[in-house]
């Protein structure tokens, strides 16, 4: 592309508020910035100046695997950003580049592996069965949230992570706080620094550990030296905030299928659709509000006709390349026999979520135990009087309230 080719004038800069969504309604400013071009600018809540907006498949995908775009360079700069908290760490793994971020990952991969994953399978339908046990004995109507949907993903993350059980409540709290941007900075900041000194101490106690949780492959690894006790606890953290995010997900999924039977009726008629049903409604089902973690130009690059100069904070919306037309015909439908479905859900490039293989068969397990063993389960209140979480960064219920 020549110089002469390049779009002289830069987009508006539109102001992007923290909105409280409910349902699986998409975001109505995403929508327009969506339709406003592939490459616009954004200011948002908190941080200082504006960040540029990439909304199509291909640039999304691209951005996310470019070298040029670092993630690491967003330390101490004050980037327009979602959250009042998400100020980066030092060698926290969400804000490395490569090669420190690959020698990270490598320290946890092998608890990540479809091995790995198959390892907790068990343990986690036993803990899922236990549960919808609970849910049925105390009788409708219920709280599928607090019943199920979020014990459940926050024990089995803990199983993963090798977090004892009488320490679950305690990080399901503080994950929360993190996760929320209405309680303020302090304490969410507080929060982090007390998930961050728990997982220190454990990690500390597993260095000469030869057990396959997560916590004592990177205790071995820092007491290998290949890795620093810093570096461990700040993966650990970012591991267990994520994994917990699959609660506000599960909430979304069962949200929509509660409210769309007929979506719920083919999963429980034809069980041998429902891992590629799944992926559907993960592409469908809008995760977050606003963006993630923003990305800084090393260099100037061309993109759709705009040049990003050197310097530039840059974000990608997921959301919106799982909505690209050129990519995923009538979009905003959900299709259980849509393939291929190469969604970005789980993110690109690098950063691609390690935890995947493991939210995908949680959601299995979920529709698995939940459609078969509750094939009356409905909402018990009318859709729009479900409440949903409000200053989430993940979206999903506070409740779903159910009977059956």
């Amino acid at each position: 592309m020549t110089e002469e080719t390049l779009t002289q004038t830069l987009p508006p800069i539109r102001h992007w508020p923290a909105l409280d969504l409910t349902g699986t309604d998409f975001d109505p400013v995403l929508t327009e910035l969506m339709h406003e071009g592939p490459v616009t600018r954004i200011k948002l809540p908190n941080g200082e100046g504006w960040a540029w907006l990439v909304t199509r498949y291909d640039d999304v995908r691209m951005v996310t695997n470019d070298p040029r775009f670092s993630r690491e360079a967003v330390m101490d700069r004050p980037v327009t950003r979602l959250a009042p908290h998400f100020i980066p760490d030092r060698g926290a793994v969400g804000f490395l580049d490569p090669p420190d971020h690959t020698r990270l990952r490598r320290a946890v991969a092998a608890a990540f592996t479809a091995r790995g994953v198959e390892r907790v399978r068990d343990r986690a339908r036993d803990m899922l069965d236990e549960l919808v046990d609970e849910l049925l004995q105390d009788g409708p109507p219920a709280d599928l949230t607090s019943a199920v949907l979020s014990p459940f993903p926050v024990a089995v993350i803990c199983e993963l992570m090798g977090v004892p059980a009488g320490d679950r409540h305690s990080m399901h709290n503080w994950t929360q706080l993190i996760l929320s941007s209405s309680n303020g900075k302090e304490v969410s900041e507080k929060a982090k620094r007390e998930m961050a000194a728990y997982f220190s101490d454990l990690i500390g106690l597993r260095e000469n550990s030869t057990a396959e949780d997560v916590t004592s492959l990177l205790g071995a690894a820092v007491g290998r030296g290949e890795i620093t006790l810093e570096e461990a606890v700040g993966l650990a953290g970012l591991l267990q905030i994520g994994g917990e995010a699959v609660t506000n997900n599960s909430g979304q999924l069962f949200y929509l299928l509660l409210t769309r039977p007929d979506l719920a009726e083919r999963l429980r008629a034809e069980p041998e659709i429902r891992p590629r049903a799944i992926d559907e409604l993960l592409r469908y089902i809008p995760h977050r509000n606003a963006v993630g973690l923003s990305r800084i130009a090393l260099e100037d690059v061309d993109i759709r006709g705009f040049r990003i100069r050197a310097g530039d904070p840059v974000y990608v919306s997921y959301l919106a390349a799982n909505r690209d037309p050129d990519v995923f015909p009538d979009p905003d439908a959900v299709d259980f026999s849509r393939s291929p479905n190469p969604h970005v859900s789980f993110g690109f490039g690098p950063h691609f979520c390690p935890g995947n293989m493991l939210a995908r068969l949680e959601s299995e397990l979920l529709v698995e135990a939940l459609l078969d063993r509750i094939p009356a389960l409905r909402l018990a209140v009318p859709p729009d009087q479900v409440p949903f979480k409000k200053g989430a960064l993940i979206r999903g219920p506070e409740a779903l309230p159910v009977t059956w």
